[in-house]
This record gives C-alpha cells, sequence and structure tokens, in this order.
C-alpha cells in the first residue's frame, strides 16, 4: 500500500518539482541532489522500516503476553496506534510545505521516533516498568500500574509520532532530489523494493527474536535501526537538495473561498466573465470563461467588487475575493468527498481484520514442521507478499489486457471496484475459516490450537490482491482530480484514510463488544465468525454506495 501511494507522489511531483529547480538555477543549493543523495534517502528509509514494522506488526503479542492486557483490548489499542501512524504523516507533510521543509520534518521526527523506541525497549527490560509474568489469560494475572501504563503509552505515542513524521515526508524528499522523469522512476524501483525487503525483514526475523529470544532485544535492534537512519540521513545533509516550504497551506485558499463566498452570499450572480476575478497573472484561459454551474453559490467568492482590488490589480482581502480557479479547485474537492469516504468504510474491515487475525493465530497452531513456530505478528507479512506479487501482474499482465480486449486503460474508479469486491471475498472467508476454527476448538476441549495457522492465509492473500487494486486506483485519482496545489500531500491524504478507518474500526469493536456476546477475552468463547460476517455486510453495502457515487462522478483530467 504505502509503495504505490509513494510511488504515485513521486510521478505527480515531477512537474512541479522541476519547474522549481529552473527557477533556482542561479541558487548554488539548486546544484545539489541526484544520485548521490540514493544512498542516504535509501539508507534513511530501510532504517525507519527496520525500527517501526519491527515493534508495530508485534505490538498485540507484546501487550497481551507482557503487560497482561486482555486480547480485544490488546487488538483496540493496536488499531489506535495504527491509526495514529496513519493519520501523522498528513501533519508532517502539511508542516514540511509550509514551515520547515522536509528535511527538518524527517530529521525531527527521527529523533522523536529513537527516543520511543529507547524507552519501549526499557519496558521490556527493566521489571518495574511492567506487570509481573503469568500465564496468558489466567484470572489471577496483575495488571498494570498506573505508572507503567503511561510509561508504555509514552513510548508507543513517541514511537508512532515520528513513524507517521517521517515515513511520507522521506518519498517527497527523495523525489526532490531529481529533475527528470527517467532518474525518478529508477530511483523509486530501487527505493520500493528496499522498503519491501526492510519490511519483510522487520515483519519477520526481529518479529521472530521478540517471540523466541528477548524483547529487550527486539526492541533494542529496533531502536537501533532507527539510530543508523537517523544518523545516514544527517550525514548525507550537504549532498541534499533542500526544498523551500510554500508560502502559505493550499488549505488556506479553501477557507478563503468559503468565507468570500458566505461575506457575499447576498450579492446576484452574473453570467459575464468580465464580472469575475482570475487573477493577477491574468491566466483566466486556465479556466472557463465564466466559473462552472455546479455548486454555484461558491461562485460568489470569484465576483468583483468595489474595493475588491488595489491599484495595481492585486487582491486587497484574499477573504473577500479570489480567483476563479480557487473556486474550482475547491468545487472539485466537493465533488470527490463522496468517493473519498467510501474508501473510508472500504479500509475499516481491513483494520478489523488486521487486529482481530492476530487474535486468531495465538490461538491456533502456528507450527511448521516441529521445530519452526510462525510469529503471529508475522502473518501480515503474507500481505505484504500478495500485494507486492500482485502489483507487477496487474500492471504487465492485467491491465496490457484490459487495453488489447476494451481499447482502453482500465480507470482508477474500475480498479478500486476490484477492489471492493476481492475486500468483500477476504471478509467472507475469515468468516467461514474462522466457525470452522471454533468447531474444531469446541471439538477438542484438550486441544484448542488444532487448527492450523496456515487457513488464515487466503483471506490474507485476498487482502493483498485487493490492495494493489483499490490503493493505487484511489491514489491515481486523487493525484490526477486533485488541483494542482493539493497533490503534494494527496498522499497523506490517503494515509489519514487509513488512519481513521483504524479509528473507526475500535469503535465498531467496541459497539460489537457492547450489544453483543461475541467479543469475548478468549475469543473460543465467543463468536468472532460473526463480526466478520457483519463487516462482510459492511462491505457490500460501502460497495453499493462506491457504485452510486462512480456512476455520477465524472471526471476532470482521467478519460473515462
Amino acid at each position: 500500500m504505502a509503495a504505490t501511494e509513494l510511488q504515485e507522489l513521486a510521478c505527480d511531483m515531477n512537474l512541479s518539482n522541476s519547474s522549481e529547480r529552473e527557477a533556482e538555477t542561479s541558487d548554488p543549493i539548486s546544484k545539489a541532489g541526484g544520485w548521490i543523495t540514493f544512498p542516504f534517502i535509501t539508507g534513511t528509509l530501510v532504517g525507519m522500516i527496520l525500527g517501526g514494522m519491527g515493534w508495530l506488526s508485534n505490538l498485540i503479542v507484546y501487550l497481551v503476553g507482557e503487560f497482561n492486557v486482555k486480547s480485544i483490548n490488546a487488538a483496540q489499542i493496536s488499531n489506535v496506534v495504527n491509526g495514529c501512524t496513519s493519520l501523522f504523516p498528513v501533519i508532517g507533510a502539511i508542516i514540511a510545505d509550509s514551515f520547515l521543509g522536509c528535511f527538518s520534518v524527517i530529521s525531527i521526527s527521527s529523533f522523536i521516533s529513537l527516543l520511543g523506541l529507547i524507552i519501549l525497549a526499557l519496558t521490556s527490560i527493566l521489571d518495574n516498568l511492567r506487570p509481573s509474568p503469568c500465564e496468558t489469560g489466567s484470572s489471577l494475572c496483575k495488571a498494570p500500574s498506573k505508572i507503567q501504563f503511561v510509561v508504555l503509552y509514552v513510548s508507543i505515542a513517541l514511537a508512532s509520532i515520528g513513524l507517521g513524521g517521517a515515513r511520507f515526508t522521506i518519498a517527497t524528499m527523495g523525489a526532490n532530489q531529481f529533475d527528470k522523469q527517467r532518474d525518478q522512476d529508477v530511483f523509486f524501483n530501487w527505493y520500493f523494493f528496499a522498503m519491501y525487503i526492510s519490511s519483510f525483514i522487520s515483519s519477520t526475523a526481529i518479529v521472530y527474536i521478540e517471540d523466541n529470544v528477548s524483547w529487550g532485544l527486539g526492541f533494542g535492534l529496533c531502536a537501533l535501526a532507527n539510530l543508523i537512519a537517523l544518523a545516514i540521513f544527517l550525514l548525507g545533509k550537504r549532498f541534499y537538495f533542500h526544498d523551500k516550504p510554500r508560502k502559505g497551506s493550499p488549505f488556506v485558499g479553501i477557507a478563503h473561498v468559503i468565507v468570500a463566498s458566505i461575506r457575499k452570499r447576498k450579492i446576484k450572480y452574473s453570467s459575464r466573465s468580465e464580472d469575475y476575478y482570475y487573477g493577477h497573472d491574468g491566466k483566466e484561459k486556465m479556466v472557463s470563461a465564466t466559473p462552472t454551474k455546479s455548486f454555484r453559490l461558491l461562485n460568489r467568492a470569484a465576483l468583483q467588487t468595489d474595493g475588491d482590488l488595489k491599484v495595481d490589480g492585486s487582491i486587497a482581502n484574499p477573504w473577500r475575493l479570489c480567483a476563479v480557479q480557487q473556486v474550482e479547485d475547491l468545487k472539485t474537492l466537493v465533488r470527490i468527498v463522496p468517493l473519498w469516504s467510501s474508501s473510508i468504510f472500504l479500509s475499516i474491515p481491513i483494520a478489523i481484520q488486521n487486529s482481530l487475525t492476530v487474535l486468531q493465530a495465538l490461538a491456533m497452531d502456528r507450527h511448521i514442521g516441529s521445530h519452526f513456530k510462525i510469529p503471529a505478528g508475522s502473518l501480515v507479512v503474507i500481505v505484504l507478499i500478495s500485494t507486492s506479487i500482485s502489483l507487477p501482474i496487474i500492471d504487465r499482465l492485467l491491465c496490457p489486457t484490459w487495453q488489447k480486449l476494451t481499447g482502453q486503460s482500465p480507470t482508477p474508479l474500475r480498479q478500486i471496484g476490484i477492489g471492493h469486491v476481492l475486500n468483500i471475498l477476504s471478509m467472507a472467508t475469515s468468516a467461514v475459516v474462522e466457525s470452522n476454527r471454533l468447531k474444531i476448538a469446541r471439538n477438542h476441549d484438550h486441544h484448542p490450537h488444532a487448527m492450523s495457522a496456515l487457513w488464515l492465509f487466503p483471506q490474507l492473500v485476498l487482502v493483498g490482491i485487493g490492495e494493489a487494486f483499490h490503493f493505487p486506483g484511489h491514489v491515481s485519482l486523487y493525484y490526477q482530480e486533485f488541483p494542482v496545489p493539493l497533490r503534494s500531500t494527496a498522499t497523506a491524504m490517503v494515509a489519514m484514510v487509513i488512519g481513521i478507518a483504524f479509528y473507526l474500526s475500535t469503535a465498531v469493536i467496541d459497539l460489537v463488544r457492547s450489544v453483543t456476546g461475541w467479543l469475548a477475552d478468549d475469543i473460543n468463547d465467543g463468536r468472532l465468525d460473526n463480526v466478520y460476517w457483519v463487516v462482510t455486510v459492511l462491505g457490500m453495502l460501502n460497495l453499493g454506495y462506491f457504485i452510486v457515487c462512480a456512476k455520477f462522478y465524472k471526471y476532470q483530467n482521467v478519460g473515462n
């Protein structure tokens, strides 16, 4: 998912980055960048992913096994943390674009993440920072003290803020180092390869060390990887092209349109193009002669009245007058919001499955052979592998075949629709597998782990294939349809969808817990399969909602 988003970011940033570089050719700093920055940027990425995924993918197991947190509560905490790591990129992108620039945001975020990982490692090493050990699921387990919870949550919060603030900003800075599209393409091919490899290593090797050797050693390796990443990044400072923050956030321009249209709500509409303001640079050819008729109430923001312009033709007060292009940009966002909202409800079942699958794995036989046992937190690797394999197949085989058969490439909305269907199939598969697991567990009272965890693979493979369709579709749609000033933060907006989905998934789980008995602390006493059936139905309803939105949506920049 992340790799696809970053690749789209690189492609769409190319034009703006190149133009900015050309404008700064007289500045010596513009000569920086290029391939010499590759080992520094990629090394930073590898270290951050090794450190981040090493603790994040095994968080539920750590909470249950070392902090005596009840399994469902641990799943809820994991959802919140995943939500944070997906929401913080938005904040990081806004700060980088509007205030500090990418270098400062990455440096500060990496340091914050390092601090969080050091504290997290201490919770696993120092006995005073965690409760007394006991058998998992025992009623005699002692809950953590308030101080222990505070230290734990502070460490998780710092690690989440740092990881979220850095991982997407690293991609933006990497794209800034290259002028030519060909160089960017080659760079990101290796960049994504490094990201997938580091994700695989952290979700398997580091998680295995945490489960079978020592939590302290595992978290220590995460902190060490983060420290090395920060050191590598700072060593490359003199080689980087340092982007300059934009003058103000593009979101402020959106606010200008809304406020101006409200302040001029009593002014009559005009059909004459000369009554509207097109910008001080006179580039009225960029938009239609008059604002479009859709969402006409916003058009008043571009209507010129006495006192709106200075003598030189510039805007006197941006909160009373906006350019037509600004108005049309806001309209584009309003049109795409329904489709954007459908992606939230597409991600909620995935977020629920992400945490509950770990609980299923803990109650299943995870042995492969007589000596190797799959760490429950490593099951996420199946989704990663599935997505990695599916992406090139879709790009090199399915899309060209589709184009030969239909004469056109599959549109972003078609890709998203396929992702919806695969997501529903995955949830239904999860329900069937869990139903069978419960029957086996209840028929084998003396051996509740009788069912192999390998039965969880099909549902995870389907999730991965679905992500290979719908996440690229979403990113492609947003970048091609969003206003140009907002394209640099569109990847972060996609991450926001995931963050919101994780938060809403916690609300769904809390609701299910309060009105049903399906989510017991011991999942063998509950009905987790019913939860999956509920999210399957929700997915079907959301698919219907998406189809309606897609049918009425008209592309602005993408051919139908």
